[in-house]
């Protein structure tokens, strides 16, 4: 938000600016939350598949808990509290055995704990590879950091080894074109990424992947990013997964008239299903080849992932056992990404406004109708008073909080006159 200084050095913002301010600090707000309103403790919700968490310092220094946002407003008001953004599959902690002699307020039966629980150094107040707190206290300007998608922890540009920071793909707003990232340390865990079309990975250019059924085929048209240092390619077993697509379609499994794009947002929830009918068609692994004794570069490397890629992961049997061993079946799942989180949020949100406009309204029509005028009279001074204040004032000059209060001590007045 710009902000302006008065003769005496002060930052000054005009009325529409502070509004503006508002509503962006409201959204960046329902946006952690989930649209959450912090009535009541989640954790007879179980493990979510998503929620906002943090951690209370004050009563577990250890960092090993975690308590969700009501019970962060309601039990651990005044306490060092550390906002960690989302966690998966986390069951709220507050007042467990971790908490000692605290009970929660909202919820206090709870197991002794939460062994599905996953805590990594986040919880402690400390970050990325270098284990620094955020906002770090020896830096004038903070520096980016960017959620590994997998083990949740979240990294500075500088210590996500890649060559340089402007490897990251952005727009030239500088505004991401990946939806999801992964850590080299993650990236070592799913490796088997890199057999499929590269075109799951996002470049400085989204890359589109398409599949049409039409006369004309086109199968996964694998659009080849700039060369850029240690990328992860294996075309062999690419052109595998692309040649085990067109098998799949070629059953029968898809209708001529559909079309299957990754890489860039589908107008319709066509992708998911149809990648599910493409991989689980005739059973036949998408991969096509045995992935754990493929050549697949040992030296693991972060990943920037693009829209809608876990769309096309494999869901044969074969497959879904590997998630399972390796404990990343969520990867299948799209609501666990953040921006399926992040677009429930602002849907929650307009009708949360929408509710409350109404409720207004309701409210000001089951008014009698003395009461109606007094209330539009009163907005009718307020707006007259103001005007005559704006009149009166140099509009060089910048708006005080004593002229702020002397507008509505006027409006006193002028009341008891009445």
């Amino acid at each position: 938000m710009a902000a302006d200084l008065d003769d005496d050095g002060e930052q000054t913002v005009s009325i529409n600016e502070y509004l503006e301010s508002i509503e962006e600090e409201e959204l960046e707000a329902d946006l952690v939350l989930g649209g959450d309103e912090g009535d009541e403790c989640t954790y007879s919700k179980g493990y979510m598949k998503r929620q906002a968490i943090f951690s209370c310092l004050t009563c577990t220094p250890e960092g090993n808990a975690g308590i969700c946002t009501a019970c962060c407003l309601s039990c651990h008001d005044g306490h060092e509290v550390l906002e960690l953004w989302t966690k998966r599959n986390f069951r709220c902690d507050c007042g467990n055995s971790k908490f000692r002699e605290f009970s929660c307020k909202l919820s206090p039966n709870k197991d002794v704990e939460n062994v599905e629980n996953s805590y990594n150094h986040n919880f402690k107040g400390l970050y990325c590879t270098c284990n620094r707190p955020y906002p770090d206290p020896d830096l004038q300007e903070q520096e980016e950091m960017i959620q590994c998608c997998m083990c949740e922890d979240w990294f500075h540009e500088e210590h996500i080894s890649l060559g340089s920071p402007n490897e990251i793909p952005r727009d030239e707003e500088g505004e991401p074109l990946y939806e999801d990232f992964i850590c080299k340390a993650c990236s070592a865990i799913c490796s088997f990424l890199t057999l499929y079309p590269k075109t799951i990975r996002a470049t400085g250019k989204q890359p589109v992947a398409s599949v049409a059924t039409g006369k004309d085929k086109s199968v996964l048209e694998d659009i080849p990013p700039k060369d850029e240092p240690g990328k992860l390619d294996n075309d062999v077993c690419s052109d595998t997964v692309q040649n085990n697509l067109v098998a799949g379609m070629n059953h029968g499994s898809v209708s001529d008239d559909k079309k299957f794009v990754v890489g860039e947002s589908s107008q319709n929830n066509d992708s998911s299903s149809l990648s599910q009918s493409i991989a689980n068609s005739n059973g036949t692994c998408i991969l096509g080849v045995d992935w754990m004794a493929a050549s697949i570069d040992s030296e693991s490397r972060p990943l920037f992932l693009s829209k809608n890629w876990r769309d096309v992961l494999c869901r044969c049997d074969k497959c879904l056992d590997m998630y399972k061993q390796k404990h990343i079946r969520y990867l299948l799942d799209k609501e666990d990404s953040i921006a399926e989180y992040e677009k429930n949020a602002k849907q929650k949100r307009e009708e949360k406004l929408q509710k409350r406009e109404g409720a207004e309204l309701n409210f000001f029509n089951n008014l009698g109708h003395v009461e109606k005028m007094e209330i539009l009279n009163g907005i009718a001074d307020f707006k007259d008073e103001f005007r005559s204040f704006l009149g009166s004032v140099d509009p060089s000059k910048a708006i005080t909080a004593a002229d702020v209060n002397q507008i509505f001590e006027n409006l006193k007045n002028k009341r008891r006159r009445v």
